[in-house]
C-alpha cells in the first residue's frame, strides 16, 4: 500500500467512525453482535486463546472488551483485498462483518495486514511500515468521539492479538508459509500481549525493531 493510499484509507476510516459515532439509528440498524462474534471474535480472538493457554486470560479479556464496546459503525474487514482505489479515493468493499461496535478494531485489523506483509516482503518493508504510520496519523486526526489515547490503547492491545490470530486462529493468512516467519509473529505478538503498548506508534516501533534484530534464534527471519 503506497503512502498516499494509506493516508486516504486512514482518513476514510476516521471519517466513517466519526460520522457514525453516537448515532442511535445506525446502532439499531447494525446491532449485529452475534454476526460479529461468529465472524471475528470467535475465530480470531477466542480460537487463538484456545491455541495459547498461557495467553488465554488476556485474549479472553480483549474479546470481552471488544464485544462490549459500541461506539461507531465498524466495517470489520478492512484489508488490502477489500479496498478499491479509484480517482475519487478508496472505497471499502465486502461489509458482511459490519457492526456497530469498537472502531479500534478496524484500525488494528488494517494495520495487521501491513505488518504481516512487511515481514514477508522485505523489499518493500520500509514502505509498508511507513504507510502504516501514515495511516495511523491520518486516522487519529479524525477521532473526536473519544480521547485519542483511549482509542489508541484499545487498538494497540488488539493489534498483537490479531497478529497472533493470523498464525494460530481459524483464519491464518495464506502468505505466511515460512515456519520462521510464523514463529517471529508468535514471539513479537506474545510479548506485546503480555506488556501492552499504549499507542500504535509504540507497536510499530517494537515490530520494526524486531525485524531488524531478532532476539531469539527461533524468530530469525530470512530476507
Amino acid at each position: 500500500m503506497e503512502a498516499a493510499t494509506a493516508a486516504s484509507v486512514g482518513q476514510l476510516l476516521g471519517n466513517l467512525h466519526a460520522a457514525s459515532a453516537g448515532d442511535a439509528t445506525l446502532a439499531e440498524e447494525f446491532d449485529t453482535d452475534d454476526n460479529f462474534h461468529a465472524l471475528r471474535i470467535e475465530p480470531y480472538l477466542l480460537a487463538t486463546a484456545a491455541a495459547h493457554p498461557d495467553l488465554s486470560d488476556i485474549l479472553q479479556g480483549l474479546a470481552d472488551r471488544t464485544a462490549d464496546t459500541h461506539l461507531a459503525l465498524v466495517h470489520g474487514d478492512v484489508s488490502p483485498k477489500n479496498i478499491l482505489v479509484g480517482t475519487s479515493g478508496p472505497v471499502l468493499l465486502d461489509a458482511e462483518c459490519a457492526w456497530y461496535g469498537d472502531p479500534a478494531f478496524d484500525l488494528a485489523f488494517c494495520l495487521n495486514h501491513l505488518l504481516l506483509k512487511s515481514l514477508v516482503v522485505p523489499g518493500h518493508r520500509a514502505d509498508l511500515l511507513g504507510s502504516a504510520r501514515v495511516l495511523v496519523e491520518e486516522y487519529v486526526r479524525c477521532v473526536d468521539w473519544e480521547p485519542v489515547p483511549v482509542l489508541e490503547a484499545r487498538a494497540a492491545s488488539l493489534l498483537p492479538a490479531l497478529l497472533l490470530a493470523r498464525v494460530d486462529g481459524k483464519s491464518p493468512v495464506e502468505y505466511l508459509t515460512d515456519d520462521l516467519h510464523r514463529q517471529f509473529v508468535r514471539t513479537v505478538a506474545s510479548g506485546l500481549l503480555r506488556t501492552p503498548a499504549l499507542t500504535m506508534a509504540d507497536v510499530l516501533d517494537v515490530w520494526a525493531t524486531a525485524l531488524k534484530s531478532p532476539t531469539e534464534p527461533g524468530s530469525r527471519i530470512r530476507d
